[in-house]
């Protein structure tokens, strides 16, 4: 299990992730009821090919999220 301190961008004209320190993950959700952590955990879970959970954050632009590889 690894943990990533994230930088998020929400209202993006598109969703990507950017390897940089930290990471930054530019989505296209707005930051209202949970959508754009919604949108960070799904990004993120693909771009990983992991489960993603945030455990630092959640109302925040800087994020701690832990990632679980899949075997």
């Amino acid at each position: 299990m690894e943990r990533r301190t994230i930088k998020v961008i929400p209202n993006s004209p598109a969703d990507e992730v950017i390897e940089a320190e930290p990471l930054i993950v530019r989505v296209k959700a707005p930051p209202t009821k949970g959508k754009a952590n919604k949108a960070v955990i799904n990004l993120l879970a693909h771009h990983f090919n992991a489960n993603v959970r945030i455990v630092a954050g959640a109302t925040s632009r800087k994020k701690v999220v832990e990632i679980e590889r899949k075997d």
